[in-house]
């Protein structure tokens, strides 16, 4: 049946309904105000827990059938384990097993391990996700195979939409490396290690029903305690939660290309030069290897200047934990763990602080910290002439990566996207991107190999820049010379424009934009 997609502020073509739920379409930045209270979880009693605390249940599926695990329910999951994720896999074969069909699977994200999954789609054990799309199960939604729309949230929107009430989680089965027999839990601990549990914060808060899954049970207290038991239901001991040497998931290399070591060394000249490198300042960069570049040609110039961060914002690799462990940075709030040394200095240094989705990025709160942060170094599949930017399709329209927290940090004084102004002959630089994921009015700087492209509606920036060694260039001109490189724009995608498979939700919860079918 053909959907009904009327255009929203930003000119894209969004539904009026997702999955039978009517939606609000983006009304601009900062335009949209919320409505109403908050979600409210049901009221629950002492006498209806174990007084001596112990909440252990010998097995997932005698817990799953205690909560009443039925047809239709939202199920939630953490992703701090990334890519080394046994539970999730474990979850759904239960279920499956249990013959529950029609499921919304609602995870803080998705990564190539969860392609074990898409049998229980075909299947109709899971009807569809709302979460990020990684990889096989982006490809397997954009052929338009999942029975329902996908929902692509950051991770403030995540939160902000459990907060609201807008996504009620009906069970939310939380991996906890270590937990005692209450449910307090943490990420620090045992053979699973794996940094923070924030993202599962308000499923712990908000779900109708709370199971932790831990292969560490200690005794109580459970110390540092992330997630309190006070919210739990059930604690389930399994012999493995996964392997957390896999929450590095290919990334946290620092770059050997010349091109992406220029233009992490582009964007270090470039915070010096604009005057934002000062004692004091705080920035936030990924764990991909040009970021993880940048911070260690950022490090040198700080050193050279005499200058430190007050704080600096993870997800923590081992070069964010060296700067802080050399004074060179007072503060690591940290989100998630890329690499064991994360994990390792969030268990021991006092200084490195665990954060939540609420705390760092929920919209719809007295603030949040993400506009706090100087500067943030971000990347992105596509961007185009109005600073517009793509961070979840390709150019053919394949949707192959999730949001993160890419969207929430774009309210940070000064965001700065490196990119390549090519990958594989496929130019960067576009008219339009495919999928719109991030405003241009929100994009200050665009730094490539070829030149450092600055938002004309950042006046401040260009002044402070005036009379700088640095290459400035326009985003016309560099396209105009990747074009004549690789043979022109690349190829139009070809798209059921009349069928999302995927919607792009903007931090305040409307939308942004669709994902459409891609005709294969």
């Amino acid at each position: 049946m053909k959907t009904s997609l009327p255009e929203n502020a930003a000119g894209r073509l969004v539904p009026v309904a997702i999955n039978g739920v009517a939606q609000t379409p983006f009304r601009g930045v900062g335009q949209f105000r919320p409505q109403g209270r908050r979600a409210r979880p049901l009221i629950r009693s002492c006498a209806d827990y174990p007084a001596d605390g112990n909440k252990v249940v010998a097995g997932l599926r005698a817990a799953l059938e205690r909560a009443g695990a039925a047809d239709g329910m939202t199920i939630s999951t953490h992703h701090h384990l990334r890519n080394g994720d046994a539970l999730t896999g474990l979850l759904f074969k239960t279920l499956h097993e249990m013959g529950c069909k029609n499921l919304r699977w609602f995870p803080s994200a998705s990564f190539p391990v969860h392609e074990q999954l898409i049998p229980y789609l075909i299947d109709g054990t899971i009807h569809h996700i709302e979460g990020s799309l990684n990889g096989p199960l982006g490809r397997f939604a954009s052929e338009g195979r999942m029975r329902g729309t996908g929902v692509l949230r950051s991770h403030g929107t995540r939160y902000q939409a459990v907060q609201d009430g807008e996504v009620r989680i009906d069970l939310a089965v939380i991996a906890a490396p270590a937990a005692d027999a209450f449910g307090n839990a943490n990420g620090v601990y045992g053979p699973s290690a794996c940094g923070p549990l924030g993202f599962a914060l308000a499923d712990a808060e908000y779900a109708e029903t709370v199971i932790v899954v831990t292969d560490n049970l200690v005794p109580f207290p459970c110390v540092p305690w992330h997630l309190q038991g006070n919210h739990v239901d059930f604690v389930v001991p399994v012999a493995s939660l996964g392997d957390p040497a896999k929450i590095i998931s290919g990334t946290t290399q620092i770059t050997k290309s010349p091109d992406r070591l220029l233009i992490a060394e582009y964007i270090a000249q470039f915070v010096e030069a604009a005057g934002i490198l000062r004692d004091g300042f705080s920035f936030q960069a990924g764990a991909g290897g040009t970021s993880l570049a940048f911070v260690q040609f950022l490090k040198e110039r700080m050193k050279r200047l005499g200058v430190r961060a007050r704080f600096v914002r993870g997800g923590s690799t081992r070069y964010l934990v060296e700067l802080l462990e050399e004074g060179l940075a007072e503060y690591i709030l940290d989100g998630q763990a890329f690499d064991q040394e994360g994990v390792r200095s969030l268990r021991e240094n006092p200084r490195h602080l665990n954060t939540s989705p609420f705390t760092s990025y929920n919209y719809h709160g007295k603030g949040n910290f993400a506009s706090l942060v100087d500067f943030v170094v971000l990347g992105a599949t596509e961007v185009d002439l109005h600073f517009n930017a793509n961070v979840v399709t390709h150019s053919e329209g394949m949707l192959l990566h999730g949001l993160g927290g890419w969207q929430d940090c774009l309210f940070a004084r000064c965001v700065i996207l490196a990119l390549p102004s090519f990958r594989d002959r496929v130019p960067i630089i576009v008219d339009e991107v495919t999928t719109l994921c991030g405003p241009g009015e929100m994009i200050d700087v665009v730094v490539t190999e070829r030149g450092i492209a600055v938002n004309p509606l950042r006046t401040d920036l260009l002044a402070a820049l005036a009379g700088s060694s640095l290459p400035l260039r326009s985003l016309a001109e560099i396209q105009r010379e990747v074009f004549a490189l690789c043979g022109g724009p690349p190829a139009q995608p070809r798209r059921d424009r009349e069928h999302p498979i995927a919607v792009v939700k903007w931090v305040d919860g409307t939308l942004l934009d669709s994902v459409f079918r891609v005709i294969v």
